[in-house]
């Protein structure tokens, strides 16, 4: 080997120890994490690995000490702080108002909850908290409010208003037979989502008015009409369900008598024998709560205050009352009057009479007013197996 290829080699051996034991005139430092030299035990550059582990204990000292102690009663996601530790949501003081943290500017608005930062179109939605749920059992059990009333002074969607109402009472069941109840997981399951708390006024939970989209309106269609009539929700309606258009005394756009929409109750049928289908009725009287459309048509008048406005609103839900309750208390009696009834003395028997042809069975054999094979599951007097007698006696 030449003199000049063994110098050649010394040169990266010579700079090498010196990497590891640097001399007293050598820098301390590392010119790229810019942090004391130390021994490395491997050949892989760990400058990066150690910045990031620093930086992690950094915010966990900092910025982390926020999830280490949550704050009760609120959420505490990642996207609720910035960068300086402050929380970007205004949080109520002792005097009930909302006060302005370090990090927010006066007029900005609002962000919405986003549990995961890197998932913009994921939004935490709230719950209904403990004292709202049984806020809406007690209107509903104790002050015998009908659950559309109870929806719109709450601001809850019927449907979670009757769900919350069964729920409360197998809770208040469970609780009278001494069965567990699943506390820490409700607790712990509050305290990581929003919640809607009981206030008063009512902070509304959500809208009560929304229609899910039906399938007759999902086809595109073009439908030609004329430039002198006036083209309305009804008529949309009735072009989608494939019937024919109103007489012109039927039609409110020329000039017909027109119906409120929560009276409007009945059922159209068009179609071959066989292949009926209702008409679809206009949004007004398909809504959750169409009276409302009348009351916010009450409030641009400026001959009613707000004393007629309420009356005028709690009318209308009178009639609608004691017309449900008339409709009802008529299909019981229709029952009623087709129901025979033989007591043996233990029990009573109720025998009615049912259709087992095509009025019953319908088209396709899966029609629910005659008894017998449905779907392809027999009823439950024909189950092989199950139990046909009483096996507990109320007293």
């Amino acid at each position: 080997m030449t003199r000049r290829a063994l110098q050649y080699i010394q040169v990266p051996l010579s700079s090498f120890t010196a990497s590891l034991t640097p001399s007293a005139t050598a820098a301390k430092h590392c010119p790229e994490c810019k942090r004391p030299w130390r021994r490395r035990f491997s050949s892989t550059r760990s400058c990066d690995m150690t910045r990031l582990r620093t930086d992690m204990f950094s915010w966990l000292n900092s910025h982390g000490k926020n999830f280490l102690d949550p704050v009760e009663g609120k959420t505490n996601y990642l996207t609720d702080y910035d960068k300086r530790g402050f929380r970007r949501h205004k949080e109520p003081d002792a005097a009930g108002e909302q006060a302005d943290s370090p990090a927010r500017e006066k007029g900005a608005r609002e962000e919405p909850r986003r549990p995961f930062p890197l998932n913009e179109h994921f939004f935490s939605q709230p719950i209904l908290s403990e004292e709202l749920r049984e806020e809406i059992w007690r209107r509903v059990k104790v002050d015998k409010k009908s659950i559309r009333n109870v929806s719109v002074e709450l601001g809850v969607e019927m449907r979670r208003v009757g769900a919350v109402v069964r729920l409360q009472e197998l809770e208040k069941q469970w609780r009278a037979e001494n069965k567990p109840l699943a506390l820490p997981y409700a607790e712990a399951i509050h305290s990581m989502v929003p919640s809607t708390p009981l206030k008063t006024p009512p902070v509304p939970h959500e809208t009560v008015n929304d229609l899910p989209v039906h399938s007759m309106t999902l086809p595109q269609l073009f439908y030609p009409t004329s430039e002198s009539r006036q083209f309305n929700r009804v008529d949309a309606g009735r072009i989608f369900s494939g019937a024919p258009r109103l007489p012109d005394e039927a039609d409110i756009a020329q000039g017909g008598q027109s119906v409120e929409p929560w009276k409007d109750t009945s059922i159209e049928i068009v179609g071959k024998p066989g292949h009926e289908r209702p008409v679809l009725k206009a949004a007004d009287a398909r809504i959750p709560h169409p009276h409302l459309i009348a009351y916010e048509k009450d409030k641009l008048d400026p001959e009613l205050d707000a004393l007629e406005r309420h009356e005028r609103h709690h009318a209308r839900l009178r009639e609608e009352r004691e017309q449900r309750a008339g409709k009802k208390e008529a299909r019981r009696k229709q029952i009623e009057k087709h129901t025979t009834r033989v007591d043996t003395g233990r029990y009573e028997f109720l025998i009615r009479d049912c259709q087992t042809t095509r009025l019953g069975t319908g088209l396709d054999g899966r029609g629910t007013a005659s008894p017998g094979r449905r779907y392809g599951v027999p009823s439950q007097d024909r189950k092989r197996g199950a139990i046909k007698i009483p096996t507990k006696v109320e007293v």
